[in-house]
């Protein structure tokens, strides 16, 4: 499944297996004979859609199927509609899409600026939601988002895929068993190479006013994980950070001297990324931009960065566990570290998705070292893998065994989309109860925007005081 992977992002063999344990999927009811499939359009038709367009038209066709597209750029459209002919819609032509394509639900793929009205408006149209992390930006947001889901009574699905990784699932079980008591803090470094971490400030990111910031759009992955690892909510947040490494301040500050404005073109340059090199990109913005002007390859050095780059956190939830932690978007290597301490012991979670970013002699970054002819990912030093070990009080410790996942993101997406497609055929429920709804999303997010609110005021920030429009408990 490569198109479920942000091209810069790592594919390190957790996510390039095709094989799961059995131990780590869900178990499903075949399809009724005769039972319709349901009728699903999708809103943004940029390189994330590619999930679950390409899972509609392959192992999930049975129960769902692809009926409209939403996007006011024709030419992304024209990317997934080479044969279809599927009925075409703009954003502001949403309800009419619902009624006349009798759509049923509304997978939203937007920048994330526009979630929470796709959101609000496909619910109230009559269709039931997928949504890409992050649910939404601010609390105006959630409020809205919250407040037409409890008018409508329709649902939101939350793919937050990390969850479905098994090191995820792992951490979860472990501590769900009480092998290390009861959780009295967590630490959780995340680092993004200058590969990946460079990407945020080429795209529509860098703006905070789209994105939310690091905070809200990629990290409110990783405050869902604490969430669910707890199973507790955010109460308090104070956060430090800013921009250190890219934008144009930043760059001049180190003496990078004259930049390009893009990196299509530009030869032997680490940081530039060159559209031209993948299809799919080519395709989807290179090809597209005419229409609306989007480029998808500004040197992340370039004016115009609003985001950080080095933030730094510190979380109190409500069960009295404490969070501290990081995240770097110019590491040399990519990956996390968690730390779960416990009274009974301790448990480390260590993933290392890209060991290093390797340059051919051009100068030009390789992605993938270990498929490069000659050319070693693991020096010893900092091998990939994954590896979660536990220790308790008075004992040696051990190394707690982690199954085979399947497709990107650490092995979770595959497994994640049997979930959104087949929930309803579902036997029994998840014991690592991994779908996750609005609540959900609310609650992750809570902890990037109240770091937001920090960053500005530079003081601690109460959950509560962000009135999101539903109580987290």
């Amino acid at each position: 499944m490569s198109v479920d992977q942000n091209p810069t992002a790592p594919r390190p063999p957790s996510s390039r297996s095709t094989t799961a344990s059995a131990s780590v999927i869900p178990d499903f009811d075949p399809v009724p004979p005769g039972r319709p499939r349901r009728r699903y359009a999708v809103v943004g038709t940029g390189h994330r859609a590619g999930l679950y367009i390409e899972a509609l038209r392959g192992e999930h066709a049975d129960v769902g199927q692809i009926v409209a597209w939403c996007d006011p750029n024709p030419g992304r459209i024209d990317y997934y509609d080479e044969q279809d002919g599927l009925p075409r819609f703009r954003p502001d032509q949403l309800e009419e899409m619902v009624a006349r394509c009798r759509v049923d639900v509304v997978i939203v793929t937007t920048p994330d600026l526009h979630h929470a009205e796709m959101v609000d408006r496909a619910l109230r149209a009559g269709a039931d939601v997928v949504v890409e992390k992050p649910l939404t930006i601010d609390a105006p947001g959630c409020r809205r988002i919250t407040r037409a889901v409890r008018e409508t009574g329709r649902d939101v699905v939350m793919t937050f895929n990390y969850r479905y990784a098994p090191r995820n699932s792992s951490l979860r079980e472990v501590i769900a068993a009480g092998l290390v008591g009861e959780v009295t803090s967590v630490h959780f470094e995340w680092a993004l190479d200058t590969v990946h971490g460079a990407d945020y400030f080429r795209r529509w990111h860098r703006d905070k006013a789209n994105s939310g910031g690091l905070l809200v759009h990629k990290s409110s992955h990783h405050f869902d994980l604490v969430n669910w690892w707890l199973n507790d909510v955010p109460e308090r947040v104070f956060a430090l950070g800013g921009l250190r490494f890219y934008g144009d301040g930043a760059a001049a500050q180190r003496g990078l001297g004259d930049r390009p404005e893009r990196g299509t073109g530009t030869p032997g340059d680490p940081f530039s990324l060159d559209l031209r090199d993948d299809p799919r990109l080519k395709a989807l913005y290179l090809d597209a931009e005419h229409h609306d002007g989007y480029r998808r390859d500004l040197d992340p050095f370039a004016p115009g960065v609003s985001i950080e780059d080095n933030l730094s956190l510190l979380v109190e939830y409500a069960g009295g566990a404490a969070l501290t932690y990081s995240l770097n978007a110019h590491s040399p290597w990519e990956g996390y570290r968690v730390t779960v301490n416990g009274t009974a012991g301790r448990a480390e979670l260590e993933v290392i998705e890209r060991s290093f970013v390797e340059l051919d002699v051009n100068g030009r970054v390789v992605l993938d070292p270990s498929a490069t002819p000659g050319a070693t990912a693991d020096d010893g030093l900092r091998p990939q893998r994954d590896r979660l070990v536990v220790q308790r009080h008075w004992e040696r410790p051990q190394e707690y065994a982690i199954p085979d996942g399947i497709g990107g993101h650490g092995g979770g997406d595959a497994i994640l989309l049997k979930d959104v497609f087949r929930r309803d055929l579902r036997r029994g429920s998840d014991p690592r109860a991994r779908a996750a709804g609005c609540l959900d999303g609310v609650r992750a997010v809570a902890v990037g925007i109240a770091a937001n609110r920090s960053l500005q005021t530079r003081l601690p920030v109460d959950v509560t005081d962000l009135e999101l429009g539903v109580d987290l408990v």
